[in-house]
């Protein structure tokens, strides 16, 4: 009888990942000798509360809170990092590439910041790093853009990567909520976080796009190139005014490679009802991507929970496992191969929606125009709206797609008329390019 070959792994963090990639490797044990060619067997898991995590577990001899008792384990093959953070996490897995133990993550934060130092360790030690989670949750995207679509030049990666901002934007689009308000069911039922802080403020969709940019377009790419906006000042008018233009807000990350650079951007923008990503709703997550094979792809599903990000992190074990068989290990690892530069978001080109309240008084549409005028700003369409006051109108304001430092000089220079009592919203209008 032909023994059977078993992948010995260490889990850190049993958390809500953590337990959903126990879960998920419990249900696949039947079916691994096929699928993979070895059992994986977790014989290690690094928690805090030993007691806690022991009602989590069938065996709680495998519970430790004693790092050194995984990393001086040379029969441990790999350790999955769920711990999240910056540190100890990235000791911990320096520590654990360097002992030639691969590592598979979920860990945006550290990717979108550290990534090339991990994937440089792994590469120098022979194991593989692999984190198709720490992107879209459950979707796959990492792998098919560093594999199926290898044979395209990415030009566009752009979608929807926080299921809390488009589960607030959806309530406050669907049943007319102010954003307070989506936000308060939004924690209510467990979609944001005791601090929502990096879902609404667009922090945590800015990890994501640092890291799908530097995958899709061979070049590094971190956190602090990514221009980052995030959902607070949306407005229920705003989104009433969006569907009267036939046009979906949505918190979109954006990043296209052009000829002067990589554009890389988190912000709430208008797209086109007619666009599949208007049609995302609740917490669910989509990309969206462009090449010159494929033309266009899109990428759905749970982009966040316990099941979905779980599947992307036993997909990458599984990876692993299969490589360990056949000694091909590290067959794709760092695809940062090129130095492109970073565009500054002022050189970028959006189109824009501006609601603003001015006096009712005839001028003010012309001093706005000619400010515009100015400022090699075109305008698509300008229109005075419902009067807040008897003294106010509101005016709203479409342009054509113009560079950003051009219209951030107009908006300065609006901003100083007497007329012009409020700015009440500036957003961008997704067009694609």
């Amino acid at each position: 009888m032909v023994q059977e070959k078993v992948l010995n792994v260490a889990l850190l963090g049993l958390g809500t990942v953590g337990t959903g990639v126990y879960k998920v490797l419990k249900n696949q044990e039947p079916e691994m000798m096929q699928k993979i060619g070895c059992k994986v067997k977790i014989t290690k898991i690094l928690v805090r509360n030993l007691e806690k995590a022991a009602k989590k577990v069938d065996d709680p001899s495998v519970l430790t809170n004693d790092w050194n008792s995984i990393i001086q384990d040379s029969s441990i093959d790999m350790v999955i990092e769920l711990m999240g953070g910056l540190s100890p996490a990235k000791e911990y897995i320096l520590q654990a590439l360097n002992a030639g133990k691969h590592v598979v993550t979920a860990n945006k934060d550290l990717v979108a910041v550290a990534g090339k130092e991990l994937l440089d360790a792994a590469s120098e030690n022979q194991v593989d790093f692999l984190f198709e989670a720490a992107v879209a949750g459950g979707i796959p995207i990492i792998r098919p853009l560093k594999q199926c679509l290898a044979g395209n030049h990415i030009t566009e990666v752009m979608g929807i990567v926080n299921g809390t901002t488009n589960f607030i934007l959806t309530k406050m689009t669907q049943e007319g909520m102010e954003f307070k308000d989506a936000l308060d069911l939004a924690t209510e039922l467990g979609y944001a976080e005791a601090d929502p802080t990096a879902d609404i403020e667009g922090l945590d969709a800015g990890r994501k796009v640092a890291i799908l940019a530097s995958v899709a377009f061979n070049s590094r790419v971190v956190l602090d190139d990514v221009t980052i906006e995030g959902i607070t000042k949306i407005t229920a008018t705003d989104i009433r005014y969006a569907k009267e233009m036939g046009c979906t807000i949505k918190l979109l990350g954006v990043t296209r490679s052009t000829e002067d650079g990589i554009e890389a951007y988190v912000n709430p923008m208008l797209i086109p009802s007619s666009h599949p990503l208007a049609s995302v709703n609740d917490s669910y997550n989509a990309v969206f991507v462009h090449g010159d094979a494929v033309e266009n792809a899109m990428f759905f599903g749970r982009g966040a929970g316990e099941l979905p990000t779980a599947s992307a992190v036993v997909g990458d074990v599984f990876d692993i496992a299969r490589n360990i068989e056949y000694n091909c290990c590290t067959r794709i690892s760092c695809t940062c191969y090129k130095q492109l530069p970073i565009k500054k978001m002022e050189d970028t080109y959006n189109s824009y929606y501006v609601r603003l309240q001015a006096e009712d008084r005839c001028g003010v549409l012309a001093e706005l125009t000619k400010i515009f005028a100015e400022n090699q700003v075109s305008i698509e369409e300008i229109v005075q709206k419902r009067a807040r006051s008897n003294q106010l109108a509101e005016i709203v304001v479409i342009t054509s797609k113009v560079r950003e430092g051009d219209f951030t000089r107009a908006m300065d220079a609006i901003k100083k008329l007497e007329r012009v009592k409020e700015i009440s919203s500036l957003l961008r209008v997704y067009r694609a390019e």
